[in-house]
């Protein structure tokens, strides 16, 4: 029996990931004088200000509101009529320093929070991730590149949008087609609702998603309410770590509880995730599995993850039991091996606040490369 399964995904304009960027953008300031800090960063924006705060441990100076004022700048909000932007809004720094309490337990390797985290990759997509939240966020990032472009085919774009992607699968869980696809997208005021919906079709959408999945029976909606005039951080107010599905697989597979953004890899909210998605993904490019999600528990202040489970939803070429045991033994999963194996310490962090954290390109994105497959292959015929 077919089904449909739908993900969303929002742009480096919405004002929730507005505030994970200016986190992320705290983070490798920080960074880059002092790979040795510790970092938790909290952001929060609303019309005209933006409230930076949050604990750290550093021997770093940074000029807080000029990582702001970049950030922001780099985004696209750069005018006044916009209620909020790079130049003129208001700038507070509540940044302190970090509890004594929590670096006992961290500064002798240990995790610097409890908590569970989840990693996963199938074989829907070339980028191992389900794909929903594939094309989700190629669209909305389809969308900034041609705002962005010198001489723009879409000048009346505005920086806030949001996507969502809506998949029918078979009854073998494979992806057969995509039924409905919603954008929406801010925009200048005299632009008509008809010419926006025009160009989004057929400027972004048939760009970015491939003809075979779309059919007569393509459902689209642009703009909805007929209207996005207002948006961004004056249409709504952001906060750091509020857009954690879209950050990881578009709620296909779970979430533990902690966000990302402004955190430096000693919590392994951060630093374990990406773990997770590395071992996931290498399993499943290693042909163990069509898919695999991995979890991992840890207790603040100590190293060695408490638990490690794997579901391979029966795919697996080998049993879960097998393939966890494999990863205890090959993998070191502690937070200081994490670090080191991924090589986290670096300012690498504010290009992942926005698109997705996971099934990326980029080069500095360590937990999507696979060099853990031929050691994980030699289990196959164990």
């Amino acid at each position: 029996m077919s089904y449909l399964f739908t993900s969303e995904s929002v742009s480096e304009g919405h004002p929730d990931k507005v505030s994970d960027a200016i986190s992320d953008g705290v983070l490798d300031a920080i960074f880059k004088q002092d790979p040795e800090a510790r970092v938790a960063c909290e952001t929060f924006v609303t019309t005209g200000l933006v409230v930076v705060g949050g604990e750290v441990s550093t021997t770093a100076y940074i000029d807080v509101e000029t990582v702001v004022r970049d950030t922001i700048r780099k985004i696209g909000y750069t005018k006044a009529e916009y209620k909020f932007d790079s130049e003129s809004c208001g700038v507070l720094n509540a940044l302190h320093s970090q509890s004594p309490d929590i670096a006992m337990g961290v500064d002798t390797g240990g995790a610097g929070d409890q908590g569970i985290m989840f990693g996963y990759a199938c074989d829907q997509t070339p980028e191992l991730m389900p794909m929903p939240i594939v094309y989700a966020h190629k669209l909305v990032k389809k969308l900034a590149d041609i705002r962005k472009k010198k001489n723009s085919p879409m000048p009346y774009l505005r920086p806030d949008s949001k996507s969502q992607v809506t998949v029918e699968y078979d009854e073998n869980h494979k992806p057969v087609r995509v039924d409905a696809v919603v954008v929406s997208t801010q925009h200048d005021a005299k632009v008509k609702q008809s010419k926006i919906k025009k160009d989004i079709i057929e400027q972004v959408v048939k760009k970015v998603i491939p003809s075979k999945y779309i059919d007569a029976n393509t459902k689209y909606f642009v703009n909805p309410t007929g209207r996005f005039e207002i948006g961004g951080p004056h249409g709504d107010s952001g906060l750091t770590g509020r857009k954690i599905i879209v950050d990881t697989y578009g709620g296909w597979a779970p979430h533990g509880g902690g966000a990302f953004s402004g955190k430096d890899p000693s919590k392994v909210d951060r630093s374990a995730t990406y773990a997770a998605r590395h071992i996931a993904k290498n399993v499943v490019a290693a042909k163990l599995a069509s898919e695999c999600l991995v979890q991992v528990a840890y207790a603040i202040g100590v190293a060695e993850p408490v638990s490690i489970f794997i579901d391979t939803k029966g795919s697996g070429v080998i049993s879960d039991e097998e393939i966890s045991n494999m990863i205890k033994k090959e993998v070191d999963l502690t937070p200081a091996g994490i670090i080191k194996r991924l090589n986290l310490k670096q300012p690498i962090y504010q290009l992942t606040s926005s698109y997705g954290h996971f099934g990326r390109k980029e080069k500095s994105f360590s937990w999507e490369q696979l060099d853990l497959v031929p050691t994980f292959k030699k289990y196959i015929s164990k």
